[in-house]
């Protein structure tokens, strides 16, 4: 599969990456590690008329304690947060979910937290190559009025396979996106629009220029279930973020569930974090509890696109939010 012919720029600093894309705004791509940029255009689902590489922008690349924050640049190589102690300690289901991430060598030369974070939705029906898209009708976020993943669909149910993005959520993360002469910070829970088509509330002139992670004292823990440990997208992930009481530490105060792989953007299940304030960092009972909550909140979001059945991947989720439940509560109670 060769990829499709375009301009490649290669800035020197942000303004200068800015400035290309406000000039050339929807015909642009941002090229950071490629890892799923260069597949897709190879696979013809996109064609970019000019790819802007960050390559070069070396300020776009730290990891950082600021206040009562960790702070993170969007090009930052996957590599650089799995061996960092600040994030290993203070935000464990981000480094645990990176290095779930593709192969030891995507993560050391190729993966950034940025492009991960901003990986397209997929689907098993419309990741394909060309000559298979072309056996079919196309599906709506191939231009067409079909999805393949959920009958009678009137929307693409494309979905988000980001491992970075279920664990940032958990962490309560916020983005920065810089455009020509301004900056804006979101939630990162309001950084998708449910759209499978068109998943980021990000214009065509902005830029992912860094994550912003609260330092709360909380524990993190983060699984996901892939059928090889390597290369292979989840079918199903969950990261929980867990903050004992202040005033009892045996207590907990403060639990965050977030589900990914289940729907067109990971979900953060309010109702069953919430059955968790109050109780005993060691109450399994309530754990498994929260667990099957979590299962029947995301099971209405699933849909036939990744792979496995929809039976597997609903009952995985209860297994996969009690894991890092349980290993948030290990680790808080040390």
């Amino acid at each position: 599969m060769r990829l499709p012919r375009f301009d490649y720029l290669g800035p020197d600093t942000l303004d200068a990456a800015l400035e290309l894309l406000a000039t050339h705004k929807e015909e642009a791509k941002i090229l950071a590690g490629g890892t799923d940029l260069v597949v897709r255009m190879k696979k013809g689902l996109l064609k970019p008329k000019v790819l802007i590489s960050l390559k070069a922008l070396n300020e776009l690349s730290y990891i950082k304690e600021d206040g009562k924050e960790i702070k993170i640049g969007a090009r930052t190589p996957l590599a650089d947060i799995i061996a960092s102690d600040l994030i290993q300690t203070q935000a464990n289901a981000l480094a645990q979910a990176c290095e779930k991430v593709g192969a030891i060598t995507l993560q050391h030369y190729r993966g950034t937290i940025g492009g991960n974070i901003l990986q397209d939705n997929r689907c098993f029906h419309y990741n394909q190559s060309s000559f298979h898209r072309s056996g079919r009708q196309p599906c709506h976020k191939d231009g067409g009025k079909i999805c393949y993943a959920r009958d009678e669909a009137d929307r693409c149910n494309s979905t988000c396979q980001s491992d970075g993005a279920t664990a940032l959520m958990a962490l309560g993360a916020k983005l920065t996106l810089a455009s020509k002469g301004s900056a804006r910070t979101v939630n990162l829970e309001d950084f998708y629009t449910s759209d499978g088509i068109m998943p980021f509330a990000m214009e065509s002139h902005e830029l992912l220029k860094e994550i912003t992670i609260p330092l709360t004292g909380a524990k993190s823990a983060y699984h996901r279930l892939a059928y090889r440990s390597a290369i292979d997208y989840p079918v199903v992930c969950a990261g929980v973020l867990l903050k004992p009481s202040d005033t009892k530490k045996e207590e907990i105060d403060d639990v965050r569930i977030v589900v990914g792989a289940m729907s067109r953007s990971p979900l953060f299940l309010a109702q069953a974090s919430s059955s968790l304030k109050g109780k005993k960092l060691s109450d399994i009972d309530a754990f498994k509890t929260a667990a099957d909550t979590a299962m029947n909140s995301a099971s209405a979001f699933a849909v036939h696109n990744v792979g496995a059945t929809l039976a597997y991947r609903c009952e995985m989720v209860a297994q996969m939010v009690f894991r890092a439940l349980k290993e948030a509560a290990q680790a808080a109670d040390r």
